[in-house]
């Protein structure tokens, strides 16, 4: 019956498995066709323009006017006998102007604000980067959990199809009650019921990893049954707290939002200050008549050009207080951005600290139930051996088979969570990369 048992748990799990699909294609699968990664890309490009708009305050700038007109003008003397007057001509003109700042501090403010914002954008798609890592891992470990309890589902189905089909046999032959026979009835009808719940949810599960890769995940590995879980390293939970208030990706994108809002205020107060720019212009100016006094005067007209180059001075004096009131949000903002700061820290702290205990204690937890699986078969080898010689009934034998099962689903779910807790402490110190996916990958079957 163990082996009965064991060969087609085995067979119901492989049979979904079969040319599996390891983690990391599924995982560069996902960077290719997740949504929120896609977006996290596309903000990451936009983020980095900012350095070159801020650039652009400290360099020249060049325009060029032009315009042609043309003028109709006539003249009526009143009361001296003298004809009425008129001209048509054309005046047309361009000019090229040059603007070099020299002193404007708030552009200079500007500049290193938008280096600080190319920095946030960086820390923000790392940001999205390590939730694409986890995303991608727990959709993965869903679908093997599924598959798990799909398998263990059926496999105990089977278990309990022979032990009802025994139970009838031995009331046939008066060795056993009709209870027997009804309990494990019972508990075949129940099986089934999972089996149900279990293939549902495994379709659901299957669905959320295709959101995020794009395609129906097939025959996924799974992680082998004898993999040797490692602590995390360094093995001090606070050394992982002070990593993470510094290396946090979401602490980072915090500390480049309270130095932009400290700058913001040097900004603002450089509403006061005076402005020095070098200003070159170079122009061309034209008349062109074409009938005076009603005859046609050809070839008249006149060139100007022109071209000018000086320092131009611009001192504020007063705005109607813009400026102070502008200056003292900033403050306001610097205040704010300073306590999210301290909030992201401490957020990161407690992550790391919350991850670290996960990986501690999942690792605890897998090899309590290692144990315990062997128990767990010990007693169901036991129980069925009573039933035979009559020192156990018929529910003996099906409870302990149950606590079998369970077991070897907790067993397979511990694994598995004791690993996405070491992502997540990872995530919360800033250090999870795609090299961790790779270590992952690596402790499939």
């Amino acid at each position: 019956m163990k082996k009965i048992v064991s060969l087609m748990f085995a067979g119901c799990l492989s049979a979904g498995l079969a040319h599996g699909a390891d983690l990391m294609a599924v995982y560069r699968d996902a960077m290719a066709y997740d949504a929120q990664f896609a977006a996290a890309r596309a903000a990451l490009d936009a983020g980095r323009e900012k350095l070159p708009q801020g650039r652009a305050g400290l360099l020249p700038s060049v325009g060029l006017t032009g315009s042609t007109v043309w003028n109709e003008l006539e003249t009526n003397f009143r009361g001296q006998g003298v004809p009425s007057r008129s001209s048509q001509y054309n005046t047309n003109g361009w000019t090229v102007s040059l603007t070099q700042p020299v002193f404007r501090w708030q552009n200079w403010v500007a500049y290193s604000q938008s280096e600080l914002a190319v920095v946030q954008a960086e820390a923000q798609f790392s940001l999205a980067r390590q939730d694409l890592i986890i995303r991608t891992v727990v959709a993965y470990f869903d679908v093997l959990v599924a598959q798990d309890v799909l398998a263990t589902t059926q496999a105990q189905k089977v278990a309990i199809a022979e032990q009802l089909e025994s139970a009838k046999r031995n009331f046939e032959v008066g060795t056993a009650t009709i209870t027997d026979s009804q309990e494990a009835q019972s508990r075949y009808d129940l099986a089934i019921a999972q089996e149900i719940a279990a293939q549902n949810d495994l379709n659901v599960k299957r669905q959320v990893l295709r959101t995020v890769i794009g395609k129906e995940p097939e025959g996924l590995k799974p992680v082998k049954s004898g993999v040797n879980l490692t602590s995390p390293q360094p093995a001090d939970i606070e050394k992982w707290a002070e990593m993470a208030e510094s290396g946090s990706a979401n602490v980072q994108i915090f500390q480049a939002q309270y130095e932009i809002a400290t700058r913001e205020i040097e900004r603002q107060r450089a509403g006061h200050y005076p402005t020095v720019d070098l200003v070159a212009t170079r122009g061309r100016s034209s008349t062109t008549s074409t009938v005076v006094a009603g005859v046609t005067a050809g070839g008249s007209g006149s060139d100007t050009d022109t071209n000018t180059i000086g320092l131009q001075l611009s001192i504020p004096i007063f705005a109607g207080g813009a400026t102070s009131s502008r200056t003292r949000e900033a403050v306001a903002l610097k205040e704010k951005a300073s306590a999210d700061l301290e909030n992201a820290r401490r957020t990161a702290a407690l992550n790391a600290r919350q991850g670290y205990l996960g990986v501690t204690s999942g690792m605890a937890q897998v090899r309590a139930f290692e144990a315990a699986l062997i128990s767990s078969q010990s007693s169901v080898d036991s129980n069925k051996l009573g039933y035979e010689v009559g020192v156990r009934i018929n529910i003996d034998v099906l409870n302990a088979q149950s606590q079998l099962y369970d077991t070897r689903q907790k067993l397979v779910k511990a694994r598995m969570d004791t690993l996405i807790s070491l992502l997540r402490l990872k995530a919360a110190a800033g250090s999870l990369n795609e090299e961790d996916v790779a270590a992952i990958n690596a402790m499939l079957d």
